[in-house]
């Protein structure tokens, strides 16, 4: 059984390449061999957005702006593997 697939689809006009690859490296740093990959997708027009096994889960215009890497993992987590403890991230998200 393979893990989900991320697709991170970002702007090379804008220059948001290591933003990607940077939301890339976090997604494998928490999730590591859960995932089955993390594919960087180069795109034009402004355009970003996050998938999850080709559900969006993140679009920069409609959801304002990037996310944050707790709130990206928050996404991630929820949609693919609800029963991941992200640790500090879901101690802060219930003391809110």
């Amino acid at each position: 059984m393979t893990g989900p697939q991320i697709t991170i689809t970002y702007c090379t006009q804008c220059n948001w390449l290591l933003r990607a690859s940077w939301m890339a490296s976090e997604l494998l740093n928490t999730f590591g061999t859960e995932l089955g990959s993390v594919t960087l997708v180069p795109g034009t027009g402004g355009v970003f957005h996050i998938d999850v096994d080709g559900t969006q889960v993140w679009e920069r215009k409609r959801d304002g702006g990037f996310p944050d890497a707790v709130t990206l993992k928050r996404l991630i987590r929820d949609i693919a593997l609800p029963d991941w403890n992200l640790g500090h991230a879901d101690s802060s998200a219930t003391s809110d």
